[in-house]
Order: C-alpha cells, then structure tokens, then sequence
C-alpha cells in the first residue's frame, strides 16, 4: 500500500510557519549606540570613577588640613574673690588673661604633612587605575554585547539554513527520493533552531541591557554598528616597575612609612608656651606672665602605635615584593594569552571559508542527490560552529587585550588614555 503523503505538507507548513516567524519577531533596528571611542571618552563619569576622584579629593583635602597649626588657646583667671578678710568681695581681685600655642616641636607638623601628602599620592594612583578599570569594564561589555549581537544573527542564519534544506529535503520526499522520515526531521530541526534564536535573542537583549547600565546611556542599546570585536590589539611595551600595581604597592609602603614618623613625634612631650596679663584691683598694679607647659611622658608614650605603625610597613613591604613578583608574570601571561588568541582568531576565520566551501558543495551533492541530508546536516553544523568559534576567539582576544592594557594601566586598543 502507498504511504499517503500528507505530512510533507504538514512539513511545508511547518517550515513556512517558522520562516514568517522569524520575519516578524526579527530586530527592530534603530539608531546605533555610539562606538566604543566614543564611549571610552566618557568614562569619567562611571560611577567607579566618580568615586576614585572623590577619594583623591578628599586625600587632597586632608593634605590641606594638615598644613594647618593648632589654634591659640585664650584662658581667663580671677583669683583672690569672694573669700575672707582682705578677700572679701572683688576688692583683692587679680585677673589674669593669657594665650597659649602648642610650639608643635620634634617636627610633629612636617611628619604630618609628609604623611597626608604620601595618602594623597596613593589616592591619585587609585583614581587613575580606576578610569583604566572603567575602560576594560567598557570594553569587555561592549565587546559581550556585539558577541550577543552577532551569535544572534548567526542563529536567524542558521534558522534560515535549516528551513531552506528542510524544504529542499520535501521536495526530495515528495519526488520520492528521500523518505518520509527525513521530512519529519528537517521540521523537527527547524522547531529546534527557533528555540535558539529565541534563546540567542535573550541573550542579546540582557547583553545590550548591561552595555547601556555600564556606559551610562540614557537611551536604551538596539543595535551595535561600530565594531569592537575585529580591532586590532594595540600593545605598549612597558618594564614591570611601571606596572599601575606595581606603582600603587610602592606609593602605599611608603605612605606607611611617613606614618611611623608622626606616631613617635606624637610619642614625644607636647609642649605649649602661654604669654599673659595680669591686673590687681588692690593695688591697681599690672604685670605680665609668661608660663611653658608639658606633660609627663610617665605612662604614655605611644608605643603601642609606633609598632602598628612598624607593622604596617612590613605589611606594605610585603605586599609591594608580592606585587612586584606577580605583576611581571602576570604580564608575560596576558601577552601570551593575547598572542594565541590573536592565532586562534586567524584559524577561525580560515575554518569559516573552509566550512562555508564545504556546505555549499554539499547542498549542490544534496539536491543533485549524490549526498544524504545526514551529510548536509554536517556540514550545516560544522558551518555554525565554526562561525560561534569566530566569535568566540574575537571575544577572547578582546578579553585578553584587555587584560593586557590593565595591567599596563592602559585603555584597551590604544584608547585615550
């Protein structure tokens, strides 16, 4: 008994269904967003950035506060009041108005200011490190973004492609060339390429989301015209001690080290000179005083701070050999990841041809029948995958010169700096 044929028609509408499907759910294109230079122009006003130069403000600040000597101290006394015999009443009153300074000896003042400025150098460091880590956090999200972007047109090709040889593979069936089962396939793989391209829609769409949060857009990302992904790496060759690491590590030990300074100048008696002037009504007589005045270093003498202090700086002595150790070798890393990733990107783009070639030779063996669609299938796979491996080695070259530009305190892709 013939098999009927009425489920190629149910394939034909199938496919029909998922191509006009795609046609209208596909990207509503709008203005570009600006390009990633553009973008990088802006980066002072990233919140991380906003915060950093605050910091080194109020680094600047405490500088200015420093600089400051303590104010005079103005004291007024009445002695002889109030009392008995010749005391009574203010008749035998002496008053006395004096001002004291604090002399601010054992260069308690210089040791301040020394400290306050060294704070303030790792401040600026900070800020500056902090506008390089906004320029890789833009890179990397844009870069992700126009990832999404590209694995979501791939998908509508790859949708197409399948629709197209689920409807070649019916015209096979219907010829009676190919059987029923291989039309019952094509429907089920273009279901399966929808689920996909809706998955790599989401996708795109959280992509473009964190791309506007992170650059600060007030209008929402549709579309990415300007490309990141196919710029060329821009290496700076620079010696480990200039590393933006390297550099906050030795600003930081030697903030700890000014800081011992103003610990054992605050060990040391504080001494205070007063000047005044004295008045008796009993005798209607002046006279002037003059007085010093320091504190007993019996019991406190700020010890314990001192060795914090000390402390401290072997803590930022430590830190600094680390970071030197580390920086170097991360470096060489990232310049080797950044070589092979720049290879890999080079080897995609050969394995594309080579993938593109193929599945066209085989959809021509396909519909002259001398191929099976198991074989088209292949191919067709092969083709997708090795365009989501271009993508993929584009995004981990991105990843990788921005690792790169970090740790050399630079914008990725020779940005302003």
């Amino acid at each position: 008994m013939p098999i009927p044929y009425r489920r190629p028609g149910r394939v034909a509408t199938g496919c029909a269904a998922v191509a006009a499907a795609t046609l209208l759910t596909g990207p509503v294109w709008a203005a570009p967003a600006p390009s990633y230079e553009a973008l990088l122009k802006r980066r002072d006003v990233a919140p991380i950035s906003l915060e950093a130069k605050a910091l080194a403000e109020a680094a600047d600040a405490r500088v200015l506060q420093a600089r400051a000597r303590p104010n005079p101290t103005l004291s007024v006394d009445v002695e002889n009041i109030y009392g008995s015999g010749a005391n009574s009443g203010l008749s035998s009153a002496e008053t006395t108005w004096t001002v004291g300074q604090n002399l601010e000896l054992w260069n308690r003042r210089s040791s301040r200011i020394a400290a306050a400025r060294a704070d303030a150098g790792v401040a600026a460091l900070q800020r500056d490190f902090a506008l390089v880590d906004a320029a890789g956090r833009l890179a990397t999200t844009y870069a992700d973004a126009e990832a999404a972007q590209r694995r979501h047109a791939l998908a509508q090709e790859a949708l197409a492609l399948t629709v197209e040889d689920a409807r070649a593979a019916l015209k096979l069936v219907e010829e009676g060339r190919e059987p029923l089962l291989r039309g019952i396939q094509g429907e089920a793989e273009a279901a399966a390429a929808r689920a996909t391209l809706d998955e790599a829609r989401a996708e795109r769409d959280a992509a473009y989301a964190r791309l506007t949060a992170t650059a600060l857009l007030e209008t929402p990302v549709t579309v990415i015209d300007s490309s990141l992904l196919d710029q060329a790496p821009a290496i700076a060759d620079e010696t480990a001690a200039a590393l933006p690491e390297v550099r906050i590590a030795q600003a930081e030990r030697l903030a700890a080290e000014r800081r011992i300074a103003v610990q054992r100048a605050l060990g040391r008696p504080d001494l205070s000179a007063s000047i005044g002037f004295r008045q008796s009504r009993a005798d209607d007589s002046t006279a002037f005083t003059v007085g010093l005045s320091m504190p007993l270093p019996l019991f406190d003498r700020n010890r314990g701070n001192v060795q914090a202090a000390q402390a401290d700086l072997r803590a930022a002595e430590a830190r600094l050999t680390g970071v030197e150790r580390t920086a170097t070798a991360d470096r060489a890393a990232a310049m080797a990841r950044l070589a092979a990733s720049s290879s890999r990107v080079v080897a995609a783009d050969g394995g594309v041809k080579a993938a593109e070639e193929a599945y066209r030779l085989s959809r021509l063996g396909f519909e002259a029948g001398r191929i099976s669609q198991l074989e088209l299938r292949a191919t067709r796979a092969a083709l997708i995958n090795a365009r989501n491996a271009g993508i993929d080695a584009r995004l981990a070259r991105v990843r990788a010169e921005t690792e790169l530009a970090r740790l050399q305190g630079r914008a990725p892709f020779g940005g302003v700096q």
